[in-house]
């Protein structure tokens, strides 16, 4: 009977330990990943302005394809806004993602490919693990351009690019 109890202890002691587990320990974390990035891009797509903007975090900054913007959480939103008010936000469809974790499990990388009105972009990021889930704290876009065409390319931003700098410099 004393063996009985005692495993029986064990097992509902081992069962209450599992329960407990937050989402990082009970789902896999590259799927968690993928699912909130899946779902960040199809929000943008379909104007759901809070649910865009929850998922990432309070300091989180957005870089786009234009070298000017870096943009923090805050004024990001600004900016983003009246193109959710219009209904005239953007549509990026992941066509691959690879996911990269440190070793504790809290931070995560990845990068991206997308299908987008630009053609192909990549996008890359982090996201970290706060308050038992996971959140977008720093993301980039990137236009891809073929090796192959990239003197055109150069040739295309040469004169934008040096007044850039100049004014950066100076």
């Amino acid at each position: 009977m004393k063996k009985t109890v005692f495993l029986a202890s064990i097992v509902l002691v081992l069962f209450s330990c599992n329960s407990t587990k937050d989402s990082l320990q009970t789902n896999q974390p590259k799927t968690a990943i993928n699912t909130i990035l899946n779902k960040w891009h199809k929000d943008v797509a379909q104007f759901n302005y809070d649910a865009y903007f929850n998922a990432m975090t309070d300091n989180a900054v957005f870089v786009g394809t234009d070298a000017t913007e870096v943009w923090s959480k805050t004024a990001f939103q600004n900016f983003s806004k009246p193109f959710f008010d219009k209904k005239q936000t953007w549509n990026f469809k992941p066509i691959s993602r690879n996911v990269y974790f440190d070793t504790s499990n809290q931070i995560a990388w990845f990068d991206e490919l997308l299908d987008t009105w630009m053609g192909v972009c990549r996008g890359s990021g982090v996201l970290v693990y706060q308050d038992k889930q996971w959140k977008i704290q720093h993301y980039v876009l990137s236009v891809a351009v073929p090796n192959e065409n990239m003197n055109e390319v150069v040739a295309i931003k040469k004169e934008r690019d040096s007044l850039f700098i100049k004014a950066i410099n100076d």
